[in-house]
């Protein structure tokens, strides 16, 4: 042992020496000059006209966020503490009793559910999925709630009870009853949040909202808990400009704590697997400290500006109208939908693959041709809809050049 601490004691003096990684302070590291490991791995690069979906990477991070990550980088910590604090700090400026960062929104999802069928009984974390007999786990939503993120909530062992009217929801409560779900940006269903809030709470339940693509407005960070929903949560990387694997779960304190023993790196829980790196939590306090800054009436006339840009290179066009119309919830941001005649011009699909397939790749939203919009947009069979929101600087000159080319050609 004394041979071996010898041995170790002379290698650091040694390296320190000869100014290895031991003997440098941190952020004293010479500059590395960056690799371009997209073009390294053939990887196309896109201006993304679409707006902040997962399968196009989300947003794009702001200066101070990337700096933030990058210095988080540098440092171990413990990553108990980190969580703790990074919480305590978010649950401050969003004005709710707790918060904790995750592996994303979906993350948040799966973790929430854990937490209400958890609370109090610490030791059911590790019956979580497949022994649940013995635990509430049903879970009330609205029919017209039902959505592609269910599973993530499925994923704890639960089971699904729909209602469509205020009398079923309320008759819908049992013992095993463990939370009510409600989807913030849904387009259909009659119970309204303020409903769904008293309901559950009259009958001792959690409810839970799913409000990940619905900022901006700012003020939605807090308004939701405020208006009683017990947990919600918020996608990292969409509107708030975080990283794309990192989201916001924010609600009761007790929920919270409960929702950390099934949260990685804790064994043994459904959430092992939902890793937030020291990274990520660091960027997410960054992210909502640079969104706090913002202002909602700054963002949207930057995006309004950014449609109009698009829109004049394209008035003179004959046959081509233009609107701006923002969603009234998930991403309610300016978009611009341009409609045509299309025995005049080639149809909005062909145009969107036409600008796919060009230099630089430029992606549409996705409801660019489509019978029916998402997340509020409205039928845009015969338009293309341009999302501005995630556009860099001097990107939208791009995109209305590339549009009037591919309305123009023949």
């Amino acid at each position: 042992m004394t041979k071996t601490r010898r041995s170790f004691f002379s290698w650091t003096r040694n390296l320190m020496a000869a100014g290895g990684v031991a003997g440098i302070a941190p952020g004293a590291e010479a500059a590395v000059p960056a690799t371009d490991y997209y073009a390294k791995l053939g990887v196309t690069k896109i201006i993304n006209a679409a707006g902040t979906y997962t399968a196009l990477t989300a947003s794009t991070m702001p200066p101070q966020v990337r700096a933030a990550v990058d210095a988080a980088a540098m440092s171990p910590v413990r990553l108990a503490e980190l969580q703790q604090k990074s919480g305590e700090y978010i649950a401050r400026r969003l004005r709710c009793e707790a918060a904790m960062v995750t592996a994303g929104a979906s993350a948040a999802l799966t973790l929430g559910t854990a937490a209400c069928m958890t609370v109090g009984n610490r030791a059911a974390v590790a019956l979580l999925p497949l022994e649940v007999d013995g635990l509430k786990n049903e879970v009330i939503v609205q029919k017209g709630h039902r959505y592609g993120y269910d599973h993530a909530i499925r994923n704890c062992g639960t089971r699904f009870v729909e209602v469509e009217t205020l009398a079923q929801y309320e008759a819908a409560f049992t013992p095993k009853t463990v939370m009510c779900h409600f989807f913030n940006a849904a387009e259909h269903g009659q119970i309204s949040r303020e409903d769904w809030v008293r309901v559950a709470h009259a009958h001792g339940v959690p409810c839970f909202n799913d409000a990940a693509a619905d900022v901006p407005p700012i003020s939605n960070l807090w308004a939701y808990t405020q208006m009683g929903f017990d947990l919600v949560t918020f996608s990292g990387g969409k509107g708030i400009r975080g990283p794309q694997n990192a989201g916001l779960l924010l609600g009761r304190k007790d929920l919270i704590e409960a929702a950390t023993w099934s949260s990685s790196p804790r064994d043994e829980t459904v959430g092992r697997g939902m890793k937030v790196a020291k990274e990520q939590i660091v960027g997410m306090v960054a992210a909502v400290d640079w969104f706090l800054s913002q202002t909602d009436e700054g963002m949207q006339a930057e995006f309004r500006a950014r449609a109009e840009r698009i829109a004049a290179r394209l008035k003179d066009i004959p046959g081509v109208t233009y609107e701006i119309f923002v969603p009234p919830l998930a991403n309610a941001i300016p978009h611009l939908l341009i409609r045509y005649d299309q025995a005049k011009h080639r149809p909005p699909l062909e145009i969107s693959a036409a600008l796919r397939a060009g230099t630089p790749s430029i992606e549409l939203n996705p409801a660019t041709g489509r019978r029916s919009g998402s997340a509020g947009l409205p039928n845009a069979e015969d338009a293309i809809i341009v999302g501005v929101w995630m556009l860099q600087p001097g990107e939208d000159v791009i995109v209305a050049n590339r549009l009037r080319q591919a309305l123009l050609a023949v």
